[in-house]
């Protein structure tokens, strides 16, 4: 549903979330979360473009978490990398034919609107936070 490129940034914020006021670099975020860094890199600079997260080079570089977790949600993050799409007219439009959306269309379009309301509701805190307790495997908490 969402591409690999925005669920990579999910856990890059996630694990920048699991450490408040430390900077990390893209090295050391890349093995805690299991992310190439080469991919990793060019993610936290989309970040750092939107500002969710600081960019500093240097001997005592990295990443932060600038945006409080309780405050940034899945949908900003995903944003700030890939947006969702949603349909707005059928993509297989015939001239002279009405441009809404067909039933297929008008499912799939019903579909993304279901995944962005969920992103919007969802913080990054209440994914660190989870109750069950037990951290993804795709980010290790350090």
């Amino acid at each position: 549903m969402i591409s690999q490129t925005a669920e990579y940034a999910l856990r890059a914020v996630i694990f920048l979330a699991q450490h408040p006021g430390r900077t990390w670099t893209a090295d050391a975020i890349g093995q805690h979360t299991r992310i190439p860094v080469s991919y990793l890199s060019k993610i936290m600079q989309a970040l750092a473009r939107r500002r969710l997260v600081s960019s500093q080079r240097g001997l005592h570089g990295g990443f932060g978490l600038l945006i409080d977790p309780d405050r940034l949600t899945m949908l900003d993050v995903v944003s700030a990398v890939e947006p969702l799409m949603r349909i707005t007219n059928c993509p297989v439009h015939q001239a002279g034919l009405d441009r809404s959306l067909c039933a297929l269309h008008r499912r799939i379009d019903t579909a993304c609107q279901a995944v962005e309301q969920v992103f919007t509701q969802a913080t990054i805190r209440s994914i660190v936070d989870d109750p069950h307790g037990v951290h993804p495997h795709c980010v290790d908490p350090a």
